[in-house]
């Protein structure tokens, strides 16, 4: 599994001031799961149908420390005072031929929305997942999600697949699911040579 050098630590914890106020950005480490799962709990149930896990219950958050702990995932917190406002993650593959390939997934608590926060966690992200020498990044939300599609749009994503039906919630209605991709500039030159080939 890819590792983050200690450069890629450096900076954390990070203070921001938005308009929303005060956050403290820092990695997310095993003694914070009873923050994130209060944080996930408040969360509405558009906001968590694409995640990968069920982080409302202790046992996603357990699943959740054990791939930080293995290096299959790599979060980022934002904070306010003791509580968690946001998060950010890199989620890697653990199969081998998708090694070059990523997930990074932002959500905000509500109240903390339209002020910044989700654009600056995103952004910390898209960096760790290049200081990890991920080729490819991948963006997942559902296609009324505006707000994270002109969020991942301005950090140079762009639409790769619209999947039908996809998701599907825990009233049972179905979703579709639109995901953006980044490309690295070795991959993107490698995606141009074989779209003009």
């Amino acid at each position: 599994m890819t590792n983050l050098t200690a450069s890629s630590f450096e900076h954390y914890p990070l203070d921001i001031e938005l308009s929303g106020g005060k956050f403290e950005l820092r990695l997310m480490s095993p003694d914070d799961g009873t923050a994130v799962l209060a944080f996930a709990r408040k969360l509405s149930p558009h906001d968590i149908l694409y995640m990968r896990r069920d982080i409302t219950v202790p046992a996603g958050i357990d699943m959740w420390l054990r791939d930080l702990e293995s290096g299959r995932i790599h979060s980022i917190l934002a904070w306010q005072g003791n509580t968690v406002m946001g998060y950010a993650t890199i989620n890697l593959s653990d199969l081998e031929w998708t090694q070059h390939i990523a997930d990074l997934r932002v959500s905000v608590a509500s109240e903390a929305r339209g002020c910044g926060l989700g654009r600056a966690l995103a952004r910390e992200a898209f960096n760790m997942a290049l200081d990890l020498g991920i080729e490819k990044i991948f963006a997942r939300m559902t296609p009324d999600q505006t707000a994270a599609r002109t969020l991942f749009q301005e950090l140079g994503f762009e639409p790769e697949a619209l999947l039908r039906d996809h998701v599907k919630d825990r009233q049972g209605q179905y979703h579709d699911l639109l995901m953006m991709a980044f490309y690295t500039e070795s991959l993107a030159k490698h995606h141009s040579e074989k779209s003009s080939g």
